[in-house]
């Protein structure tokens, strides 16, 4: 297993770099498309979404300071990308960005690529109800495990404000799942 801090150098290497982008894709493109799906819900976005983060991870490695992980870096490039295709698709609808993840969900249940019984889909519905942050802890911690100072590094929030968003978030879905 090549050492992160290598990996970086490599990236940053005119000589190593493609070599080097085909580990990191390796290594992240399976949990980035999850992180990017449990945002903008369909596949074939994510796939969309997917790769303009990919091409903004090699465009800009020469700015990545190593102040955090490059897994941290790379999920707030993520996470800024399906933002913002959201806020796009939005505009391009003209409805807002919470109407957009309405439609996201309703279709949900039509999408080849969701496997999802009508419990998950509930779930998916419980969560489109929060504000946007708190879908961001919650998908973050509940479905890909990540510790509290990983989301930290990638939402720039301190780790009692993440302990407190994620603890209201999961009261808010219980209390959906439980009267719907």
């Amino acid at each position: 297993m090549i050492k992160e801090a290598e990996l970086v150098e490599q990236l940053k290497s005119e000589q190593h770099k493609d070599k080097a982008f085909g580990t990191l894709m390796s290594l992240y493109k399976e949990r980035l498309y999850w992180h990017i799906r449990h945002i903008v819900k369909s596949h074939d976005d994510t796939d969309d979404v997917l790769q303009n983060t990919f091409i903004k991870v090699y465009r800009n490695i020469n700015h990545f300071k190593g102040d955090s992980k490059l897994f941290s870096w790379m999920y707030r490039i993520a996470t800024n990308e399906s933002i913002t295709f959201i806020n796009k698709r939005a505009k391009q609808l003209q409805v807002s960005s919470e109407e957009v993840k309405k439609l996201a969900i309703t279709n949900l249940s039509a999408d080849v690529y969701f496997e999802g019984k009508t419990i998950q889909l509930k779930l998916q519905k419980a969560i489109a109800t929060l504000p946007e942050k708190q879908q961001l802890i919650f998908n973050m911690k509940y479905f890909q495990d990540l510790k509290y100072k990983e989301i930290s590094e990638i939402l720039e929030i301190t780790e009692g404000g993440l302990k407190a968003s994620y603890h209201i978030a999961v009261k808010k879905i219980e209390a959906y799942l439980t009267n719907n």
